[in-house]
């Protein structure tokens, strides 16, 4: 499920600042400014890329040479979401000025973003302790680097991300949840092991084996691991939310349905415990129920589609047949809206 790479990681590569009233209309900028660099990435940073590409052609037309333009160009670019030509323009600057930090880091994440992981490790390496551009590097070469199945070096990354010992148990266990996150279970299962062989006490191992087992469907597994994560962490929210997403899938619902309810208790402005609980009392045949969860966990996010969807089913079972017509409208639109549109490549 490649397409949760982009969601997990599209809000740590962003970077966007307030806009600035003044910049609606911009005045020309001309290569014997003070700094047209300076003015150009302004533009890029507040929201006007496209007003910034337009000055830089005007430039090149008017034969300008500044030194730097392709770096701002790229940036322009990658701000516009047209990453093949902000690959051209970073490799440009590159090529001018080969030691550039700031447009080797900007080529390696527009690399990783065009699903290049392997040519943007060599651009990321070199600068990996510093922040130059729109994201941690550590971040996107770890991601690079489990993407290429170079692991323990993903491990590195993350470490130094989080100021961790590389060979830690907490290394291990951050890197199991990010291994987790892109569905390499194996491997984030084999990481959440090690660390609990270096710590045994380790808060949250557990609870993390006890997810990747549910992410595989062997409850039993997932099961016991949790309950091992509440006996030593009983205040956690997470905990009880997993074990009774476990229970549900297993036909346990009256050990769902309590274990659900303390997640509740514990969580009370979490959504997830709420709509496995409308989820588990649909399966307990009491749509009444099931629905005062559902409409809390509506008004709390009335965008989620499950939700809506849960409610259609539990409005039709007490014949409220508008409103279940209403609900699975509402969630027929979220899903189309959140579905993946083709866009032209340039």
């Amino acid at each position: 499920m490649r397409n949760t790479l982009f969601r997990f990681a599209a809000p740590l590569v962003a970077c966007s600042l307030a806009g600035v009233s003044w910049f609606a209309q911009p005045q020309a900028i001309s290569a014997t400014a003070p700094n047209p660099l300076h003015e150009l990435r302004l533009l890029v940073d507040t929201g006007h890329a496209d007003q910034a590409l337009a000055q830089i052609a005007q430039l090149r037309s008017d034969h300008a040479s500044v030194k730097g333009l392709d770096q701002v160009e790229g940036l322009a670019y990658y701000a516009t979401g047209d990453l093949r030509k902000a690959d051209a323009a970073f490799a440009s600057a590159l090529q001018q000025d080969p030691a550039d930090h700031e447009a080797a880091q900007m080529r390696g994440l527009t690399l990783f973003r065009l699903g290049r992981p392997a040519d943007a490790i060599p651009l990321l390496e070199p600068s990996r302790t510093e922040m130059l551009g729109k994201a941690d590097p550590n971040y996107v070469l770890a991601l690079c680097y489990i993407d290429t199945r170079r692991y323990d070096d993903a491990r590195h990354a993350f470490a130094a991300q989080y100021g961790f010992p590389p060979d830690s148990a907490p290394a291990y266990l951050i890197s199991a949840r990010m291994l987790l996150r892109r569905e390499y279970l194996p491997v984030a299962h084999s990481f959440a092991e090690k660390s609990l062989a270096i710590e045994p006490a380790l808060p949250l191992a557990h609870e993390l084996l006890g997810e990747i087992a549910l992410a595989g469907n062997h409850l039993d597994e997932a099961i016991a691991q949790l309950e091992q994560e509440k006996t030593r962490n009983p205040l956690e929210g997470i905990v009880y939310d997993r074990l009774g997403d476990a229970f549900l899938r297993a036909a346990r619902y009256n050990d769902a349905q309590l274990t659900l309810q303390q997640a509740v208790l514990l969580e009370p402005n979490a959504t997830g415990p709420l709509i496995l609980l409308g989820k588990t009392m649909l399966k307990k045949s009491d749509p009444l129920a099931a629905s005062t969860f559902l409409e809390r966990a509506e008004q709390m996010d009335p965008a989620n589609f499950m939700t809506h969807n849960l409610l259609g089913q539990a409005y039709r079972a007490m014949g409220r047949h508008d409103d279940a017509a209403r609900e699975a409208d509402t969630a027929q639109k979220i899903q189309s809206a959140s579905e993946p549109k083709l866009e032209a490549i340039h």
